[in-house]
């Protein structure tokens, strides 16, 4: 099993249709994503990729020998925290607990500080969502606090973790 992150291609629409169209998924992920979760949702999504600004988000495909099962992004803040991004990620639900999750966010950052002057890349999980605080902490990153009450998500009010790694 060969696990990479790669730019998004068109030809990923079905299997990014298929992982997003899945409530257990979307439940650990900010709102605006539509649910259920088409083909033409996919492709919106994937052309608007192809065509984003260059220097201020890294969103690549997360692939297993090269099938799209997820979605990794980096999104540089701006102002005073320029030299900061914020990931977020998912992996569909059939590929859970099998450590690609972790490999994604470790090339992720490898890619941002070798390539980028970014210093700083955060996550903030919810804090319910114990799967995805392992990947961070697998990847590196140092659990710096809970934010509490920080979402509402399905009309639940939230905690969430903040994490962060910091370029050395």
């Amino acid at each position: 099993m060969e696990v990479k992150i790669r730019k998004w291609e068109i030809g990923d629409t079905h299997h990014l249709a298929g992982a997003l169209n899945n409530k257990k998924v979307q439940d650990n992920l900010r709102d605006g994503i539509p649910y259920p979760y088409t083909l033409a949702d996919a492709e919106a999504f994937i052309s608007s990729v192809l065509k984003s600004e260059k220097d201020s988000q890294y969103v690549w495909a997360i692939t297993v020998d090269n099938k799209a099962v997820g979605s990794i992004g980096v999104f540089r803040k701006d102002n005073i925290h320029q030299r900061t991004a914020e990931m977020g990620y998912y992996v569909a639900e059939p590929w859970w607990g099998k450590g690609i999750g972790t490999i994604a966010v470790k090339e992720a950052c490898n890619h941002i500080f070798k390539n980028t002057d970014i210093l700083r890349i955060f996550a903030e999980p919810f804090a319910f969502n114990t799967a995805s605080c392992r990947i961070l902490e697998k990847a590196g990153f140092v659990l710096e606090g809970t934010l509490r009450k920080n979402a509402v998500k399905n009309g639940e009010i939230l905690d969430m973790k903040m994490y962060a790694l910091v370029k050395d």
